[in-house]
């Protein structure tokens, strides 16, 4: 494995870096106390190139690869405090773009990804439902096909983007008695018939990023809107978290630098005991963990995206990668906070928010439980 970067690579996370710390952390704090969303930091970051980074130029994305996107994610992160923002355009990218591209019709590729990489439209994705959340599989939303139309009913719950969103990758059952066998994925723009989106879901962080339920009663959809065979929506869906899982959490590497960066300076300038805080061990420790973290969660993401590269597949390194890094984040959070004292406790600090906003990683894409049983599985056990 070889994770040095060219020069251009390199460029590119600078730029990245010059951009977010220009145009994305205006009025943050009172955005996500008001729990905000803003289309047009969205836009921006579309314009950048953000979201059509690793898609194909014939689609209207850059065709950077994997691990070019994860450096550029690295730098989003590092200079972009809005974690919200950062992590609903990594559910779009994810669990939404990348299923069309890599299950989609013709049709389908040229008539979304352009407008998802563009930043006109908006995607969110609805798997889960207020029964089913770890147990994917055992889903209550039905589609029946009659002339044309598949007839969908059900409700999704916990939908990032869902009420900014313009089109939905929505799963439901053909066939219960098929078990995950009848689980098929279906492309649902908002004005269709018998759609609606529920009211916003409050939610401890990740605020400036809302969800919301998704209503299908009736809900009319195209047969022309199915995406991949009949049946195939498990392997759309596992596909698609295994890339969530390898490549949602880059932004963190630059977040926990950042992070480490501000802790390392204060512990420089905050005095007590008529010394810098920093030559105490207690708080030199803290900071040594938290750089042991960064370094070891570097290592993983870069290997992760490595593989995907080179192999295609990577499901046990995505499930290591999404585990780690999401508790290691939580874990330098909470460090933070306690290297700052009561300081760390106020929504001055900024530090709070990265805490609240760090819970989420534990949940989504698959809670640290369900990782370890897919690790576990790929052992052999």
């Amino acid at each position: 494995m070889d994770f040095s970067w060219s020069d251009d690579q390199l460029k590119l996370k600078e730029s990245v870096i010059r951009f977010a710390k220009k145009e994305l952390n205006d009025q943050l704090i009172q955005r996500d106390k008001n729990g905000v969303f803003s289309r047009d930091l969205w836009e921006r970051c579309a314009e950048f190139g953000i979201q059509g980074m690793p898609f194909p130029e014939e689609y209207g994305g850059i065709n950077a690869d994997i691990l070019t996107t994860m450096l550029v994610m690295e730098g989003l992160g590092y200079s972009c405090k809005d974690s919200g923002l950062i992590f609903g355009i990594n559910a779009q990218m994810w669990s939404v773009q990348m299923p069309i591209l890599r299950f989609g019709s013709e049709v389908q590729k040229f008539k979304y990804l352009p407008k998802l990489g563009s930043g006109k439209w908006i995607g969110a994705h609805g798997m889960t439902e207020p029964d089913s959340g770890s147990d994917a599989f055992s889903l209550r939303t039905s589609a029946k096909l009659y002339d044309g139309y598949y007839i969908l009913n059900g409700t999704k719950t916990l939908v990032t983007n869902a009420p900014e969103a313009n089109v939905f990758l929505v799963f439901a059952t053909v066939d219960k008695k098929l078990g995950f066998m009848g689980v098929t994925g279906f492309i649902i723009e908002k004005d269709f018939s018998g759609f609606h989106v529920g009211k916003p879901i409050e939610k401890m962080g990740l605020k400036t990023t809302n969800m919301a339920e998704l209503i299908l009663e009736d809900c009319e959809v195209p047969v022309e809107n199915r995406l991949g065979k009949v049946g195939s929506g498990a392997a759309v869906f596992n596909d698609s978290m295994e890339w969530e899982r390898s490549c949602i959490l880059a932004s963190y590497l630059g977040s926990m630098e950042r992070q480490l960066e501000t802790c390392i300076n204060y512990a420089k300038e905050r005095r007590q005991f008529n010394k810098p805080i920093g030559k105490f061990q207690a708080v030199a420790n803290k900071i040594v963990d938290m750089k042991v973290r960064l370094e070891t969660s570097r290592q993983i993401l870069y290997k992760v995206a490595w593989l995907k590269k080179t192999q295609g597949k990577a499901v046990m390194d995505a499930a290591i990668a999404k585990l780690y890094l999401s508790e290691a984040w939580v874990k330098s959070c909470l460090d933070a906070v306690q290297i700052h004292g009561g300081y760390g406790f106020t929504t001055e600090f900024e530090l709070e928010r990265d805490l609240r906003d760090s819970i989420g990683g534990t949940l989504y894409s698959g809670t640290s439980e369900i990782q370890r049983n897919i690790i576990a599985h790929q052992l052999g056990l």
